[in-house]
């Protein structure tokens, strides 16, 4: 079972997902009868059959069940959960935070559905309607190109030096020796003393090691031990620097990095790893991270080996680790409050790009690294995140948070609908090769290609043709870079609005038509309408039947019937 009730004393106990214990203490609370009828239903909310899937959510739960017991029985409410009326739940939630009415609605529905106890009324009423409105929330802003570049160069500065600085304390306690024999006090055999010892505090260790070995200690002795101790051992700001550049290169969510332990990492060659995680909302996902990202975990696994060996048994196992004196453990597991995260911005000294204080939030490392990703091109996946839909995908990563971003979003709608009305446009397919003929019977296209009347001759004179048409501009840009030549294919000029079809180009179109007729031959059905499909729907249907008999039967007198007259690339011919 995920979840289970202890009656003595009253505790709900989970496992998780990912091997995690956790146990909700509901003992001493003013009401035990309700707290233990609650009790059922928090343990009912435990995944899969709830929303309870980490510890962070059983403790937010477990918190509001105490709130509720605690509140009722101020309120002078002493029964069982089957004695609750609606206006004494309307009491208590209008008084509260919605987040208490959201756990409170669960935990009573998980105790109704399980054993039927709420009155008909109450059960009525958890269905309906919340009396707290949702706060809206707001999808995570990406940080600039700017102040991305600024905290990856600022992070990478601090992680290098702690790794020169550990590199030399490595050296130093190889030339160092036992300061009770060598009657020394150096850094050097500091060091040598710590690497057997573990990370020795000055009173308490290192000071009471060496009295009556070592006539005086100097009073330079102590940060000496200092700054050997921190370069010997990670402390919490350099552990918490290591994840959140982790964060940046691989794209993992927040608590799935923390959460990591050494057997998450496999390694899958010299220089790959495939690194396991629990994402919260869901469960395993597993990912092949970034070259940065091994060589930055590979470090880490190197700098952290001589704290590991001093950690107990349970944070051995934990892949972020950290020495800090003042912690109750001489190695702990990694810590994220908010303390560190002051001290890490106060240590980087970051700004953004209005000059104010660079905060550091993990939820937007993660946007911005998903946003970046999606410049660099297709990703291979239809949304970021497989338990989220497109909308969901597009409100949190794909939403623009700066004007300038607006902008670029806009300019990209425009130049697809603007693509999308081009292509429906229909062919512009003439009957004659004369400029004056052309310009009387089809003025709409001559309007349209924006033709004057020496770029009408031209047209008309063939100085614009290409192999399956003439182009009234080949600089436009509208399939490769503007002011160059146009690079498409010879198929993709049947659904360019820049092609005008004219009689001379009908044997080089019939070369075509048969080029896919044998393309059809050879390839997979689905496979020849998504690559050769919308063109040759469109020369068969469209521009062939408006050309006359005779000039379709000259044509069929030039066509060979293979590839020979074709502009085509190796790979694209037929067999």
């Amino acid at each position: 079972m995920p979840a289970t009730v202890t009656r003595d004393p009253l505790s709900v106990r989970f496992i998780f997902n990912d091997g995690s214990r956790y146990v909700a203490s509901l003992d001493g609370l003013p009401n035990p009868e309700l707290a233990r009828d609650l009790a059922q239903g928090l343990a009912s909310n435990a995944h899969p059959h709830g929303g309870i899937g980490t510890k962070r959510t059983a403790m937010v739960y477990a918190v509001s069940l105490r709130q509720m017991v605690t509140k009722l029985a101020e309120a002078g409410f002493t029964g069982p959960a089957s004695d609750l009326t609606r206006a004494a739940l309307m009491r208590f939630w209008l008084a509260g935070k919605a987040e208490h009415e959201r756990n409170t609605r669960m935990i009573l529905k998980g105790l109704d559905t399980g054993t039927g106890a709420l009155r008909t009324e109450v059960r009525e009423y958890l269905a309906g309607n919340k009396l707290h409105v949702k706060p809206r929330t707001r999808p995570y802003r990406a940080y600039t190109d700017g102040e991305w570049e600024r905290l990856e160069t600022s992070l990478r500065t601090l992680v290098d030096d702690s790794w020169v600085q550990h590199k030399r304390a490595l050296k130093l306690a190889a030339e160092g020796a036992d300061p009770r024999i060598t009657k020394r006090n150096s850094k050097a055999d500091m060091a040598w003393l710590m690497l057997r010892d573990g990370p020795i505090p000055w009173r308490d260790g290192y000071q009471e090691y060496i009295r009556g070995h070592v006539e005086s200690i100097s009073r330079k002795a102590e940060p000496q031990l200092r700054q050997v101790r921190e370069a010997l051992f990670p402390n919490p700001l350099v552990q918490y620097a290591y994840m959140i550049l982790f964060g940046m290169y691989s794209g993992i969510v927040p608590d799935g990095i923390s959460d990591l332990c050494g057997e998450d990492v496999e390694w899958a060659g010299d220089s790959a790893i495939l690194l396991s995680y629990v994402k919260g909302r869901t469960s395993r996902e597993s990912v092949n991270i970034p070259g940065r990202a091994v060589r930055l975990l590979e470090r880490w696994l190197q700098f952290s080996e001589p704290a590991r060996r001093f950690a107990d048994e349970e944070c051995r196992r934990m892949l972020w680790i950290s020495h800090s004196p003042h912690a109750r453990r001489p190695i702990s597991p990694p810590s994220e409050n908010g303390k560190v995260r002051r001290r890490l911005k106060r240590s980087l000294g970051l700004v953004d790009d209005e000059g104010g204080a660079l905060l550091i939030h993990r939820g937007r490392l993660r946007a911005s690294y998903q946003e970046r990703l999606s410049r660099r091109g297709w990703t291979g996946r239809a949304t970021i995140d497989p338990n989220h839909t497109p909308r969901v995908e597009g409100d949190h990563y794909v939403t623009p948070t700066t004007p300038a971003r607006l902008a670029a979003v806009e300019s990209i709608i425009e130049d697809g609908q603007a693509a999308v009305l081009r292509k429906s446009l229909p062919p512009v397919v003439l009957s004659t090769d004369r400029a004056a003929e052309l310009a009387e019977g089809f003025p709409d296209a001559v309007k349209r290609l924006g033709l004057d009347s020496a770029a009408l001759a031209e047209l008309v004179g063939g100085e614009r043709d290409v192999f399956t048409a003439a182009c009234s501009d080949q600089l436009a840009g509208v399939h490769g870079p503007a002011g160059l030549p146009c690079p498409a294919r010879p198929w993709v000029c049947l659904l360019c609005p820049l092609a005008v079809f004219l009689p001379r180009h009908a044997p080089n179109l019939l070369r075509l038509d048969a080029f896919f007729s044998r393309q059809f031959r050879q390839m997979p059905t689905e496979n020849f309408l998504r690559v050769f499909g919308p063109y040759a729907d469109r020369l068969s249907n469209e521009i062939l039947p408006k050309f006359s008999e005779e000039a379709k039967s000259k044509g069929l007198l030039e066509v060979a019937g293979d590839d020979s007259d074709l502009p085509l690339r190796p790979e694209e011919g037929t067999i």
